[in-house]
């Protein structure tokens, strides 16, 4: 396991094959960074399926409002939380592999719970949407997500987690 060099900006998805490791990017983007550790401490994400995952592009997730595994999952990717939105924190950094991208509507100003996982380098999405972050282990669970839009047997993220709260 990769080593957790700042716990209060690092991510514990727990998905079905195994834990992913995400280093939130908060002098990047501290919004978006923000967000994601207030929907993880709530317990928002817990249970939300993978609705949108197409090879060789993203998985994408996060949908907290529609999304939830034990829900009506047709839905999945309409909704958001009940926080506002966000506005665009674009940056130089690359859409690369294994980063995480905040997904949105097309007003950049729209994101607010819902993101992605790039499988490759995604570079088309270069200052579009806003990188906040970045998986540091784990990838290969990632990859392992089931395909689909939506998948007819979604996966979900059993638990989110920020590091610095698991004892």
């Amino acid at each position: 396991m990769a080593e957790i060099k700042d716990p209060e900006n690092t991510i514990i998805i727990e998905l079905k094959d195994g834990n992913v490791l995400i280093e939130l990017l908060p002098d990047v983007a501290p919004k978006h960074s923000e967000r994601m550790k207030e929907l993880a401490r709530s317990g928002a994400y817990d249970g939300v399926v993978f609705h949108r995952v197409i090879e060789g592009f993203m998985a994408q997730t996060g949908d907290v409002q529609f999304g939830k595994s034990t829900g009506d999952i047709r839905m999945a990717g309409r909704g958001g939380s009940d926080l506002s939105d966000l506005p665009a924190e674009f940056s130089k950094l690359p859409h690369a592999r294994g980063t995480l991208g905040a997904a949105r509507s097309q007003n950049p100003n729209s994101a607010n719970s819902q993101f992605f996982i790039n499988f490759n380098d995604n570079d088309f999405l270069n200052g579009q949407y806003t990188v906040y972050g970045r998986v540091i282990d784990g990838m290969e669970f990632v990859d392992a997500i089931t395909r689909g839009e939506p998948p007819a047997n979604p996966d979900k993220m059993i638990s989110v987690k920020v590091a610095i709260d698991v004892a």
